[in-house]
C-alpha cells in the first residue's frame, strides 16, 4: 500500500476517533437537560440522516445496491443503533469509566475476528502496540471502573455489536464509497429508532444548551466521525483501525477534566501516554497480511 495512501487512512480513523471521544461530553451535558437515551439517539440520528442526504443530493453520489445496500442497511439498522442503544444504557447503569473500557474491548474483539475469520495475520509490532493500548486503557479507566451486572452486559454487549460493525464495515465499504455507505448507515439508524417510538415515547432536551449538545452530537459525533472512520477502513485493515481508535477515550478524559472538571490521576495521564504511543507504532507499522486458507 503507498504511503500516502497509508498516511490518509490513518488521518481519517484519527479524526473519527477525536470526533467520537467529544460524545461523552455532549451526552454529559445533553442528559443534564433532561434528554433520556431514545431522545439523544433520535435527534442524533435524525439530524445527521438529513445531512448525510443533503450531501449526497449536492454530490449526485449514487446510491448502492442489492445486497450491499441491504448489508449496509443491516449495518445502521442494528449494528450502530444497536451499539449506540447498548452504550448509553451502560452509562445509565454503570458509571461512565467502566462503560468506556467494555466498549474499548472491541479492538481485541476485532483482532481475534480477524485473524480467525479473515485470514488476516498480524505482525509482531501490531500485536505489541494492541497490548500496550488495552494497557493504556485500563491506566485511563483508573480504579473507577465500578458498575452494575446490566450496565456490564450493556457495555459487552456494545463493544462486541461495534467489532461486527467494523469487521462488516471493511468489506462493504470498498464496494459503496464512504459517502453512499455512511448516509445508508445513518438513515437506517434513524428508520430503526423512529421504530422503536412504537414502543416508548422519548423524552426531549429541556434547555437550549441540551439542544445545542445534543445536535453535536449528530454533527459532530455522527457525521463527521462515520464518515471519517468508514473513508479510513478504505485504507486499513479493521485490526489497525480499531487500534487508532483508542485514541477517543484520550479525549474523553482530556475532556472530562478540562470541561467537566474531573480530575485526572498519575496512573490516567501515564494510560493517556501509552495509548497515544501504541496509535504512532500503529500507524507506522507495514500493513498486515493476509493468509490463503485451504478449500
Amino acid at each position: 500500500m503507498p504511503l500516502a495512501r497509508r498516511t490518509t487512512g490513518v488521518v481519517l480513523v484519527l479524526i473519527s476517533a477525536v470526533a467520537f471521544g467529544l460524545m461523552p461530553i455532549f451526552g454529559t451535558w445533553a442528559y443534564r437537560a433532561g434528554v433520556d437515551t431514545q431522545g439523544l439517539l433520535l435527534i442524533r440520528f435524525s439530524v445527521a440522516a438529513l445531512v448525510m442526504l443533503a450531501i449526497m443530493r449536492w454530490r449526485r453520489a449514487p446510491w448502492p445496491r442489492g445486497a450491499v445496500l441491504g448489508g449496509l442497511a443491516a449495518m445502521g439498522a442494528v449494528g450502530y443503533a444497536g451499539q449506540a442503544f447498548s452504550y448509553f444504557s451502560a452509562l445509565h447503569h454503570a458509571n461512565a469509566a467502566l462503560a468506556a473500557l467494555l466498549l474499548y474491548l472491541y479492538p481485541v474483539v476485532v483482532t481475534l475476528l480477524s485473524a480467525l475469520f479473515l485470514g488476516e495475520r498480524l505482525r509482531r509490532r501490531v500485536w505489541g502496540a494492541l497490548a500496550l493500548a488495552c494497557l493504556g486503557l485500563l491506566l485511563t479507566i483508573g480504579a473507577a471502573a465500578q458498575g452494575r451486572a446490566l450496565g456490564v452486559m450493556f457495555g459487552l454487549a456494545a463493544a462486541l455489536i461495534y467489532s461486527c460493525y467494523i469487521l462488516a464495515g471493511s468489506r462493504l465499504v470498498p464496494r459503496a464509497g464512504a459517502l453512499p455507505a455512511a448516509s445508508v448507515v445513518v438513515i437506517a439508524a434513524a428508520l430503526a429508532l423512529w421504530g422503536s417510538t412504537a414502543f416508548a415515547q422519548p423524552q426531549w432536551p429541556g434547555t437550549p444548551g441540551g439542544w445545542l449538545a445534543t445536535l453535536a452530537i449528530a454533527l459532530v459525533s455522527t457525521v463527521v466521525a462515520i464518515f471519517a472512520l468508514l473513508a479510513g477502513l478504505d485504507h486499513l485493515s479493521p485490526a489497525e483501525a480499531s487500534t487508532l481508535s483508542t485514541l477517543e477515550p484520550v479525549v474523553s478524559v482530556l475532556l472530562a477534566a478540562w470541561l467537566l472538571a474531573e480530575p485526572l490521576t498519575g496512573w490516567q495521564w501515564l494510560g493517556g501516554i501509552a495509548i497515544l504511543a501504541a496509535a504512532l507504532v500503529i500507524s507506522l507499522a507495514p500493513p498486515a497480511r493476509q493468509v490463503t486458507r485451504d478449500p
